[in-house]
Parts: structure tokens; sequence; C-alpha cells
């Protein structure tokens, strides 16, 4: 569970080994992908099909 003072806050999770999660920043309400294989990662803003990126209501919510 996120802590109110948090920035991001995970929205989705899927895998144990191989691990894909989506963080918002409560911020901005900007999606961030996050992928992790064995020793490796990545983060990138997630995308629409337009190539914008995704971004959430910013709300007390999240």
């Amino acid at each position: 569970m996120a802590r109110a003072d948090d920035r991001f806050v995970r929205v989705y999770k899927q895998g144990t080994m191989t691990i894909t999660e989506i963080w918002v920043d409560r911020y901005t309400g900007v999606n961030y992908l996050y992928h992790e294989d064995g020793y490796s990662g990545g983060l990138t803003p997630l995308l629409d099909r337009d190539g914008k990126p995704v971004v959430s209501p910013v709300s007390g919510n999240l």
C-alpha cells in the first residue's frame, strides 16, 4: 500500500520472475511502464496509440 506522501503509486503488477508494472505519478498523472527480467529492467512513459503519454486524472484516490 502506498503512503500518502509517496510521489508514485503502483496501479498494476503482473508476473513473479518477469515483472511488468504500471506506476502513476501522483503530481502529474503520467503513467510509466516498468519491466524487469532477471538482472535488467527499464522504465518508460506509457504511450497511447498516438504516441502521447497516458495521463490519469490526478485525485486523492491514487
